[in-house]
C-alpha cells in the first residue's frame, strides 16, 4: 500500500485488511489474497474484460459497485498494478468528500 502514498491518501483497515482512502472514499485495498480497486464505469468495464478480474464481493453475493478485483497477473506486475492504481486514485479524487 506504500506505493500509493500521497498527501491526500489515508491508509487504514477495512474488513480487517489495509485499504486506502481519499476524502473518506475507499479507493483500493487488500482482501484476503485479492487486490481490488475502485474505478470509473468505463474503466470497470475494461478491467472486467481481463481474465481473472471480477466484482469485489467482501461477502458472497454482495458486490460493491465500481470495485473490481485485479487479476493476479496484474497485481503481480508493477507497471500494470501502478496503472490501475493511478486510475483508481484519479477517479476517487473526482468524488465528493464524505463527512
Amino acid at each position: 500500500m506504500e506505493r500509493i502514498a500521497a498527501p491526500d491518501v489515508a491508509l487504514r483497515l477495512m474488513f480487517g485488511y489495509p485499504c486506502a482512502w481519499i476524502g473518506g472514499n475507499m479507493l483500493t485495498g487488500l482482501f484476503a489474497e485479492q487486490w481490488w480497486v475502485r474505478v470509473s464505469e468505463a474503466d470497470r468495464d475494461a478491467l472486467l474484460a481481463l481474465p481473472g478480474a471480477h466484482p469485489f464481493e467482501p461477502m458472497p453475493g454482495r458486490a460493491m459497485g465500481r470495485y473490481v478485483v485485479l487479476p493476479a497477473d496484474v497485481a503481480a506486475s508493477d507497471p500494470d498494478l501502478d496503472a490501475w492504481l493511478t486510475k483508481s486514485i484519479d477517479f476517487t479524487r473526482t468524488l465528493p468528500p464524505k463527512r
